[in-house]
């Protein structure tokens, strides 16, 4: 007599991981190709090809910035967009700048990152339970998108969403990253309350089964001058985690996961 499987729902829980990766590796894919927005694919083509003084020796990504993470992630990250030197240059999100250290860090200290800093996308970065994205998947222009630029990328934010099935918290990282959140779940059908929730640094939203959490974006601008510090980023991560019920490390200690 064949024996059952030991652990169906183990067994389940990696096929559903397996079928939300082929569908995030189809939406990476789609996202690299993306050319809808002329004026930010001259930008990013331009710093490219112009490089900064200190990165003059390396080859730019210089295309669209897909996401990073696990596909099984009950956290989502949500930022602007990547930066010119930053995500732009290495081609992952968050890494290769000041912002993507000071983000990772906290993601470390919390247990969800494998390592401190992401400095280049074959560097060996794992997350457990976050899956990071970005409302633009181009670097714009003094980091300001157009809203008809955000418009066309909400179809990839729509993608995500289905894929990532266990998600069940949005970090929005500044006003533009808690507009796009607020957006996606209304196309979602989520019933948006009026006044319409606003934007500040802790504030929280609970909209048909979601959550969302405001923080500071972890730009230069914020980070230098003491408007975020760790501790103010860490304790928004630490609601994230208790709200998706996603169980924390030991500061430094890596949470591999299999669910």
């Amino acid at each position: 007599m064949k024996r059952a499987p030991r652990n169906v729902s183990a067994a389940r829980r990696q096929h559903e991981r397996k079928s939300a990766a082929r569908k995030i590796a189809r939406i990476a894919a789609e996202v690299v190709r993306c050319e809808r927005c002329p004026r930010l694919r001259a930008y990013c083509t331009r710093v490219a090809r112009e490089k900064r003084r200190a990165y003059a020796g390396e080859e730019y990504w210089g295309k669209p910035v897909p996401g990073f993470g696990d596909p099984n992630a009950r956290i989502w990250i949500l930022g602007l967009a990547p930066a010119a030197h930053g995500g732009n240059r290495t081609g992952r999100v968050f890494t290769g700048d000041r912002s993507g250290d000071f983000l990772y860090a906290a993601l470390f200290r919390a247990g969800l990152a494998s390592q401190p800093h992401s400095v280049a996308r074959d560097d060996g970065m794992r997350l457990a339970d976050v899956y990071i994205s970005a409302a633009a998947r181009c670097a714009p222009p003094g980091n300001r998108p157009t809203p008809v630029e955000l418009a066309r990328c909400a179809r990839f934010l729509d993608a995500e969403a289905d894929a990532l099935a266990r998600l069940r918290v949005i970090m929005c990282l500044g006003a533009i990253a808690w507009e796009a959140a607020i957006a996606l779940l209304a196309r979602r059908g989520a019933a948006v309350v009026k006044p319409r929730p606003r934007f500040a640094h802790a504030a929280r939203c609970d909209l048909d089964g979601w959550t969302l959490l405001g923080s500071y974006h972890v730009s230069q601008q914020n980070t230098f001058t003491g408007r975020l510090t760790p501790a103010m980023l860490d304790r928004v991560i630490a609601t994230a985690c208790e709200t998706a019920r996603v169980q924390r490390c030991a500061s430094g200690v890596f949470r591999r996961t299999g669910h």
